[in-house]
């Protein structure tokens, strides 16, 4: 099962990334009742930050990559100075022997048809030889200490590497029972639509936020389906609403602060929620696999009010959601315009 995962959480430094790795345990498995809507977003919770790390060091590793192969060609770079300078000092020791170098300098003083010449020559060879055997020398300390450097940098991407492997056996492990704990929860759904009674509300701990904003989107994380008014063979005339793909047990928050009109359960919409909001609209979230509401709360802006599934009339996990202005069905208006008009933007 595939995880909606698809915002990253921030990013973190390597260092928490590695540090990390002796927090984070497995989770264990998800137990029948009740507790499959807690396990289920715990699970969420754990499977976004493994993700996240995860993620992280990827991007870690490919920073590190790249430094290796800069390094790498840096220090081909200084090898082949290294290697024209040599053969700059073989060029320079065969013009000095074919100028006299082999014989004695006071033999070439000698000889020469001007002294002064040989000695103004002379000079210039032991400064350009001193040059040579300089440049050479500081390139080779250069090579050297980049030689070092692409070491260091192989070691540090070795390590990324293995922590990542690491990093990534955690996530799968995660991702197998968070997607065990979703059906626990979805049947245990399925269970309560059929009964035709709803098990109440499910109180998780509610996410900390520090926005403003006096209205969000009815998930975070999700990719647009069916949109409103769109015709098809599911709906007996047309589409009442829009329509959010998640997977089974993903948070579903209130869109804007208002109170719990109702909450139903059975009929095409399975599990729903309405919530009654100023200005005398409502809105609908329905095929809710579970709530975390009852009918009467005060809600606030992206409080969870229950988790996605496939209840009712659904071919799929996913949120249908609607605007109405009134709670029953019917009276809805288009999501997205009206959603656009409170400055959120599917």
């Amino acid at each position: 099962m595939r995880l909606s995962l698809r915002r990253p959480c921030p990013l973190l430094t390597v260092p928490v990334l590695l540090c990390a790795l002796l927090g984070l345990t497995t989770p264990a498995g998800a137990s029948e009742g009740p507790s499959a809507s807690a396990a289920v977003a715990r699970l969420y919770e754990e499977a976004s930050l493994a993700t996240a790390r995860y993620e992280e060091g990827r991007r870690a590793a490919r920073l590190q990559k790249a430094k290796v192969r800069k390094l790498d060609r840096l220090l081909s770079k200084k090898r082949r100075h290294v290697a024209v300078l040599h053969d700059d000092l073989g060029r320079l020791a065969s013009a000095q022997y074919r100028t006299g170098g082999g014989l004695p300098y006071t033999a070439q003083l000698l000889l020469a048809d001007d002294p002064e010449d040989l000695v103004r020559g002379k000079q210039a060879m032991w400064q350009a030889d001193l040059a040579v055997n300089s440049a050479v020398a500081k390139t080779q300390r250069a090579a050297a200490r980049l030689a070092v450097a692409q070491r260091d940098a192989d070691r540090a991407k070795r390590g990324l590497d293995r922590r990542n492997a690491r990093l990534a056996k955690l996530k799968r492990g995660i991702e197998r029972k968070l997607e065990t704990a979703q059906w626990a929860l979805q049947g245990e759904a399925d269970r309560s639509v059929a009964a035709g009674k709803c098990r109440g509300a499910v109180r998780l701990k509610q996410p900390k936020s520090s926005s403003t904003r006096a209205w969000v989107t009815p998930v975070k994380t999700y990719e647009l389906s069916a949109g409103f008014d769109s015709v098809g063979e599911r709906w007996a005339r047309r589409h009442t609403g829009q329509d959010f793909a998640v997977d089974i047990g993903a948070p579903v928050r209130s869109v804007g602060a208002g109170r719990v009109e109702s909450v139903s359960c059975g009929g095409g919409f399975g599990i729903e929620v309405v919530v009654r909001h100023r200005g005398g609209y409502f809105t609908q979230y329905a095929h809710l696999a579970a709530v975390t509401v009852d009918q009467g709360d005060k809600v606030r802006t992206g409080q969870w009010i229950g988790q996605a599934g496939t209840t009712g009339n659904s071919t799929g996990p996913h949120l249908h959601f609607e605007t109405r202005l009134t709670p029953d069905l019917g009276s809805g208006v288009d999501p997205r315009k009206w959603l656009a008009e409170r400055g959120v933007k599917l």
